[in-house]
């Protein structure tokens, strides 16, 4: 080893579904093993990386690559879902391939890869090399273990008309609409769907299975999976400025694919009464029909809070004409806003979400209930333990045409803000918020998973 050479303990390359809710766990995952001296080359898009706000290594070494997905120039636009996942597959698998040559011949060999669940292929590159695999999911284990049972066929679709009740190892007893979307609406979004079967193609041979979650939120689906799966829960992956700030300066994931206006959030929330706002947005990917944002839109109106909405700029031309302006006393609108540091304000006292696993996490680790709107995927399952498992929350009913109306919104962010229900909500997102900070501390159940992962990449 040269002079002045840092002495790492092993070589991980990240490799993450280039979209902003895979990429925010797997690279603050990528963070924690640097700090815990593993090397590590974060992987990213051509065309991702192009897009790219912010620096992955802010605020702890990463190493950046490329490969091509095969739109390096101008992005996949409005190819489908399976289109693009075939195109990434074969051209992935080429520039991945490359990219490892050239890291070893470097003097860098990578001794394992940690690939994104939604992609498959890593691995069999991995394999080729020699190299280790570990399947990172961005999932919920609930989640992957109803899909894991479509899968094996222990789960028939489509669901029987008179199935009112499913019943599965690890989870509590589930109505049809608790379960995916893509399951309860059966041929709703078949790429999406063939795509989250299509992550158990392959693991079986993967040599570590991580999941962004935690033991004691989810103990009896990861006693289930464990007892056939090398299963490690490694999260929640959330900057540690807001779990156990082992990290210095760590408070945001530090790659954005969105521009966030963050002075101006934080400005406004700063002259606002403690528990005052509802923060709403919907993430980086869901959309909201023209109705339904004229329905939320009343119904913030109507409700007696304040609030941040986040209003994603190609969403824009949704929301009412006039809205905005009549609302400035007591609303901001914005097109993307630093997520953490907002829910980590005073001023919020009620985060309504569409229940993306990310989202979740993020607001259960910082104690924040949650008014559920799910509109796709696992959002409805996740809406499910919010409301119901871990009682940090409502769902906001829908009437038949599948619409939230505005007294429904005004009433559920009244009961979480002001009722009684509200006040058990608090208790309980402070509980797990104390149970999310100790399994990420030094000896918690996330944080020895990680360091038996290590000890094992160095063995």
């Amino acid at each position: 080893m040269e002079k002045g050479q840092i002495a790492y303990k092993a070589h991980c390359l990240v490799l993450p579904f280039p979209c902003q809710g895979h990429i925010n766990p797997m690279l603050q995952f990528a963070k924690l093993l640097a700090h815990k001296g593993v090397k590590i080359t974060l992987v990213t898009t051509r065309y991702a990386h192009k897009t790219m706000y912010g620096s992955a290594s802010s605020c702890i070494a990463l190493d950046l690559e490329t490969i091509s997905d095969g739109y390096d120039e101008a992005g996949r636009g409005e190819t489908s879902i399976d289109a693009y996942l075939e195109i990434f597959r074969e051209v992935g698998s080429k520039t991945l391939a490359e990219l490892l040559e050239k890291l070893s011949s470097s003097g860098s060999p990578v001794d394992c890869v940690i690939y994104d669940a939604f992609m498959t292929w890593p691995l069999d590159v991995a394999r080729k090399f020699g190299i280790a695999g570990a399947v990172f999911f961005t999932q919920s284990c609930a989640v992957e273990n109803i899909y894991y049972h479509i899968h094996e066929g222990l789960l028939k679709l489509p669901l029987a008309d008179d199935q009112s009740r499913i019943l599965l190892p690890g989870l509590p007893p589930l109505e049809p609409l608790d379960l995916p979307s893509f399951v309860y609406d059966f041929g709703s979004y078949p790429d999406f769907y063939q795509a989250s079967l299509a992550q158990f193609s392959n693991v079986d041979k993967a040599d570590w299975i991580l999941f962004n979650t935690f033991y004691e939120l989810e103990e009896q689906v990861v006693d289930w999976l464990a007892k056939f799966w090398p299963l490690r829960t490694v999260g929640p992956t959330i900057p540690s400025k807001y779990l156990d700030e082992r990290l210095e300066d760590d408070k945001e994931y530090g790659v954005n694919l969105f521009k966030s206006d963050n002075d101006a959030c934080i400005k406004w929330l700063n002259e606002r009464p403690k528990g005052s706002v509802a923060y709403v947005s919907f993430g980086s990917f869901a959309e909201l029909g023209v109705e339904q944002m004229e329905e939320l839109a009343r119904g913030l109106r109507r409700s007696k809070s304040n609030f941040l909405w986040v209003v994603r700029a190609s969403e824009a031309a949704k929301v009412p004409k006039g809205f905005v302006e009549e609302t400035l006393e007591k609303g901001l609108v914005v097109s993307w806003c630093p997520q953490m540091e907002v829910l980590a304000h005073e001023a919020v006292g009620c985060f309504v979400t569409h229940c993306g696993w990310n989202s979740t996490l993020e607001a259960l680790s910082l104690g924040v209930p949650m008014l559920a709107m799910p509109q796709w995927t696992d959002q409805t399952t996740n809406a499910k333990f919010i409301m119901d498992v871990w009682k940090i929350g409502l769902t906001a009913p829908s009437d038949e045409k599948g619409l939230v109306r505005p007294e429904v919104v005004e009433h559920c962010i009244s009961e979480i803000m002001e009722g009684e229900r509200g006040k058990e909500m608090k208790i309980n997102a402070l509980k797990w918020k104390e149970l999310a900070k100790k399994a990420v501390a030094e000896g918690g159940s996330s944080d020895k998973s990680i360091d038996e992962f290590i000890s094992k990449l160095v063995q």
